[in-house]
């Protein structure tokens, strides 16, 4: 600094030349009249530099404290960029493989032709205000079709969106009993309001190395065989297979991990009937889950020992990993979800049909016939990998996301009596390790049940 101001003083006063003065000869000496202001010290324009000078270092102290802030900024902000492209690699093929692009006239023309008939049998056999606003709906998406045939004017996705709400209003309507709302007072008040703080807390019985799993109290209502029992079903294989069931009769014994009786589902982890990822529900005298490597779901009787199968409706059921819960980390092998509620059983899952967003189908046991079946299917606009967990109650679908270690978050709801979504629910959800393995609602108590990381978690739902 003290250099810069020392040249700045050198430099020429207000820009003058050197000046030249003319002297006189007087005895034997040179003598001049010489005008000293102009060599005078600029004390005024020192201190006017001196303030400039102070106040460029005080920029430059910013400055340099900004860049140093932004180099220690700057790998949190690389790490953030580089998470976010790792999450977004494996939906890539989304893309890649045209799973977006528009349906052909000829595949949309056929499946509007099996949804007229579908939705003229119903009307025919219900002839209710609900059935003939979707008889006049379909009539007029049929118009808008015929004219895509004569003139491509309309936006195809926007035909494929009415069509999936137009069917998922047929699947309400053929399936779901009138008095379906009536039968439990609670599921009358609308969607949950809150969600307790956990109420049982307890380490699996086989020790929280074994990070997934599922697990729950009897989830049939009035069920006759075992009407108070816990069970656990753990993930040996990798966290993605099993074949072993443990169930205790009381509350009691599971807390104590004791008096349990172990059910072996099939031999090996690689069976066709083996259980492939956390997806487990007892309903009944039946456990209910994803078979090995299929679309299928498979119930295994307790009695009889017997494997019974059915398999999901949809073109391109994800499994083997294709469609997992994600949206932090993804949980391995959980494509497809069992889940059972006051209305019976559930099963959620992603196709590629629907372009990786949840699907919600509805199964049926048969107790006469012993046959396992598929009543019906709604889709929604849900991404699959986008939400950590999902469970049904009184017939409405709630999806969770991620929020931190400590913190679960259910934020959407999809209604399959009236096929209306809701994405503005923020109901937290405590938990004490950072996955989620499965998260399931039992109709007989209105709990919830979490296999978290290896933790067994239980919470109370209000309505």
């Amino acid at each position: 600094m003290l250099l810069l101001l020392l040249l700045l003083l050198a430099s020429t006063v207000d820009g003058q030349a050197p000046q030249r003065v003319s002297g006189q000869k007087k005895n034997g000496a040179c003598a001049c009249d010489l005008n000293s202001t102009v060599w005078s010290f600029p004390a005024v324009k020192y201190e006017a530099v001196l303030q400039q000078i102070e106040s460029c270092e005080g920029s430059l102290n910013n400055l340099q404290e900004q860049v140093q802030l932004s180099n220690q900024r700057l790998p949190q902000i690389q790490a953030l960029v580089e998470n976010m492209t790792a999450r977004l690699e494996p939906h890539q093929y989304l893309h890649d493989q045209g799973l977006y692009s528009a349906l052909s006239l000829r595949l949309l023309g056929q499946e509007l032709s099996k949804l007229e008939t579908d939705i003229g049998d119903i009307h025919s056999q219900l002839n209710n205000a609900q059935t003939q606003k979707l008889s006049k709906e379909m009539r007029k998406l049929r118009t808008d079709v015929d004219r895509v045939e004569m003139a491509d004017t309309i936006n195809m996705k926007t035909v494929k969106e009415k069509l999936r709400y137009l069917k998922n209003g047929a699947e309400s309507c053929k399936s779901i009993p009138k008095d379906f709302r009536g039968q439990h007072r609670y599921c009358l008040k609308g969607l949950m309001t809150n969600i307790s703080d956990p109420i049982t807390t307890k380490v699996s019985p086989h020790g929280k190395s074994y990070i997934s799993g599922s697990w729950g109290t009897q989830a049939q209502m009035n069920s006759e065989g075992q009407k108070n029992s816990y069970w656990v079903q753990t993930l040996f294989s990798s966290h993605i297979l099993g074949n072993t069931l443990r169930v205790y009769q009381t509350y009691e014994d599971f807390m104590a991990s004791a008096k349990h009786k172990d059910f072996t589902v099939v031999a090996s982890y690689t069976h066709a009937n083996a259980i492939e990822g956390p997806s487990a529900v007892l309903y009944g005298e039946g456990l209910f889950y994803h078979c090995y490597r299929s679309a299928d779901i498979c119930r295994y009787d307790l009695n009889s020992n017997t494997v019974k199968r059915v398999t999901l409706p949809g073109t391109g059921v994800g499994f083997n990993n294709k469609f997992p819960y994600c949206y932090y980390d993804c949980r391995a092998n959980s494509d497809v979800d069992v889940e059972a509620d006051e209305t019976g059983l559930w099963a959620l899952y992603a196709t590629v049909g629907n372009h990786g967003n949840l699907v919600v189908s509805r199964l049926a046991w048969d107790n006469q016939a012993e046959t396992l079946n598929v009543s019906q299917t709604w889709e929604t606009r849900l991404f699959k990998k986008a939400v950590s967990n999902a469970f049904m109650v009184c017939g409405v679908m709630y999806a969770t996301r991620y929020v931190d270690e400590y913190r679960e978050e259910v934020f959407y709801a999809f209604d399959t009596a009236t096929g209306k979504e809701d994405n503005s629910l923020a109901l937290p959800l405590q938990k004490v390790a950072k996955g989620v393995a499965s998260l399931s609602y039992n109709p007989t108590n209105r709990q919830l049940y979490m296999y978290n990381d290896g933790y067994l978690l239980a919470y109370q739902a209000h309505f």
